[in-house]
């Protein structure tokens, strides 16, 4: 398989993101309320999803199905609810580059983690002085952003 359209594809979607938190800093004044432009955010994102889903299918979903999953896998979504209320209080004070530097940092550092210790499934990968130094290199940058 040809990873270089994902890789792609991965880069247009970061494009996208980076402008939710502006877009929903803007919705947050316009409604008076971070918690009220990620409830906005996310019912139009359920209704696109639903959208593309009608289109798409939905796999196996069924009451017999998500009996099966772990109640925590569906902390999932407060995740994402987290990170879309977020930022419209975070990135006007920090600006969009630091707000997702700062994000970047987190995901390294958890991901490093989950890698260390397998966690949900994963292949165990050890913290190794490379990885450890370029999570270094990325905090580092998130401290030059937000100082310069």
């Amino acid at each position: 398989m040809q990873t270089l359209p994902y890789i792609g594809a991965g880069i247009l979607v970061g494009v996208l993101v980076s402008a939710q938190p502006a877009l929903n800093a803007l919705l947050a004044k316009s409604v008076g309320s971070p918690n009220g432009a990620a409830v906005i955010s996310i019912a139009v994102a359920l209704l696109s999803i639903i959208v593309v889903a009608f289109f798409t299918g939905v796999g196996q979903l069924s009451t017999s199905t998500l009996a099966t999953v772990p109640w925590w896998v569906f902390m999932a979504g407060v995740v994402g609810a987290i990170f879309v209320a977020a930022g419209p209080v975070i990135a006007p004070v920090t600006g969009a580059l630091v707000f997702f530097v700062c994000i970047v940092a987190g995901q390294l550092i958890g991901s490093t983690l989950a890698d260390h210790f397998g966690a949900f499934g994963l292949e165990v990968r050890q913290i190794s002085p490379m990885r450890f130094l370029g999570i270094l290199l990325v905090l580092s940058g998130a401290f030059i952003v937000s100082r310069w």
